[in-house]
């Protein structure tokens, strides 16, 4: 079933909406508002959105802005009682799919839909073919440890056996759940990921198995899970280390009866789901101190695969850098841009304890920032370039006043995630701020997910 998020502040509009795309069968979510649109989207991946344009508060062309940060991919049909020639175009240079006039047609907003949602399916397989093509989303590096690592990925692909990856943050450990459906049976089927760090405990069980409608205050509408939605293919259970004690609970019964029940619900759904799961703590300490089932890790532990941090292979960072400068070249539309042996050997001195994840900042802002065709060592500073440097290397590296303040942010936003090992919840009651607004400069400073494509990326 596909899914439709409506945004409009008119609940006359949202109501006969309902009637609309419920009876052509589209599973709808509403928010009344920019505000409450972009919460649910931090917990949701619908098919597509309507959007209406005047709304108090936050409007739909902000609110746009904001989606496309948060789901470039995401097709935005912007809907208007006042719509104009001049805000259409708006909508259109914001990345809208389309622009329908209110009083809406039932026939053109049907099709107009369904396009968006084919345009949606097509987006992702386009996704998922560009993960099979060497370049996006490979695993670089020559390494004794990254050879190792390819060479168990291609033995343990093709099984359905569970595996475990674990590996310091930014290492990678995403994309080689991604290698290991790539390489699997399953490849033409859903990779479903599921963050379980970034998800409030008490949605993570809707999240994994769904809800019926009418379960729980602010449920209207039935949801699928994520494990139904990857029925037939991989679901990768990214930083299962901080997962409820409850969730975990059910996700073994699950693993154990490949069945799920959606919360409210009384009946069981068969899944045929190959799980991966992902770590970047020591899951048998976190067993000892009680926050992690032993029985979940047995079940989930059955091919372990660690990720070496970058560190431990520093050879690999002369390919790592040299790709990273490429894909900021390609994306940005610069001249293609060199880096000296000096600058590379100075790079790879360095410690780099955000791991890949780091280098690849550290290298755009490079990239971004030097002046000429080739970056010199002089623009290194003496440490890394996040929160790991000091401030004077700070100021050393120049730009505007406002990339000054970033660069400023952005490390001090590091150093806290570093303080408290990466602990969401933590960290924003530290910074004395809400999580999704965490979230969000996390993921502006590069210090979060955000699906890049060339190598080792997130945890």
């Amino acid at each position: 079933m596909k899914s439709i998020l409506v945004v409009d502040d008119d609940k006359g509009i949202r109501d006969s909406l309902k009637m609309i795309l419920e009876y052509e069968k589209f599973e709808v979510e509403f928010a009344e508002n920019g505000k409450v649109a972009l919460a649910k989207l931090d917990r949701l991946t619908p098919d597509a959105v309507l959007l209406d344009v005047k709304m108090a508060g936050m409007d739909g062309i902000e609110t746009l802005q904001k989606i496309r940060k948060k789901q470039a991919t995401l097709p935005v049909v912007m809907i208007s009682g006042h719509g104009t020639i001049e805000t259409a175009v708006e909508a259109t240079k914001n990345g809208a799919f389309d622009f329908l006039p209110k009083p809406l047609d039932r026939d053109k907003l049907l099709i107009t839909l369904r396009n968006a949602v084919q345009h949606s399916a097509l987006t992702q397989e386009v996704e998922r073919l560009e993960e099979s093509i060497d370049g996006r989303r490979k695993i670089l590096g020559g390494s004794t440890k990254i050879k190792e690592l390819l060479a168990i990925i291609e033995r343990v692909s093709p099984t359905d056996a569970r595996v475990l990856i674990t590996g310091e943050n930014g290492t990678g450990k995403e994309l080689v759940a991604r290698a290991l459906h790539r390489g699997s049976r399953r490849s033409n089927k859903p990779f479903v990921e599921v963050n379980c760090a970034a998800i409030p405990a008490e949605l993570i069980e809707s999240e994994l198995f769904g809800h019926e409608k009418g379960s729980f205050t602010g449920a209207t509408t039935q949801r699928i899970g994520k494990f139904e939605q990857a029925d037939g293919g991989t679901i990768f259970l990214d930083e299962i280390g901080d997962m409820s004690p409850q969730a975990q609970a059910k996700v073994l019964r699950v693993l154990e009866e490949n069945t799920v029940e959606r919360v409210g619900g009384n009946k069981m759904i068969t899944v045929d789901v190959r799980v991966l799961a992902a770590t970047n703590k020591n899951l048998e300490e976190e067993i000892k101190k009680g926050n992690f089932r032993s029985d979940l890790f047995h079940r989930l532990n059955v091919l372990p695969i660690h990720i070496a941090p970058l560190r431990e292979r520093r050879e690999d960072i002369s390919e790592l850098v040299e790709a990273f400068i490429r894909d900021v070249c390609a994306k940005n539309g610069f001249a293609t841009k060199t880096i000296s042996k000096e600058s590379i050997l100075k790079l790879a001195k360095l410690d780099w304890p955000g791991n890949v994840r780091e280098l690849r900042n550290a290298v755009e802002r490079l990239t971004i920032l030097s002046p000429g065709n080739q970056i010199e060592e002089n623009l290194i500073p003496g440490s890394s370039l996040t929160a790991s440097g000091d401030f004077v290397d700070m100021l050393s590296i120049g730009g505007t006043f406002q990339d000054f303040k970033d660069r400023a942010e952005g490390a001090f936003i590091k150093k806290q995630l570093d303080l408290h090992k990466w602990n969401i919840s933590r960290t924003a009651e530290s910074l004395d701020i809400q999580r999704s607004h965490l979230y969000t400069k996390m993921k502006r400073y590069g210090l979060m997910k955000e699906g890049e494509d060339s190598t080792e990326t997130e945890e």
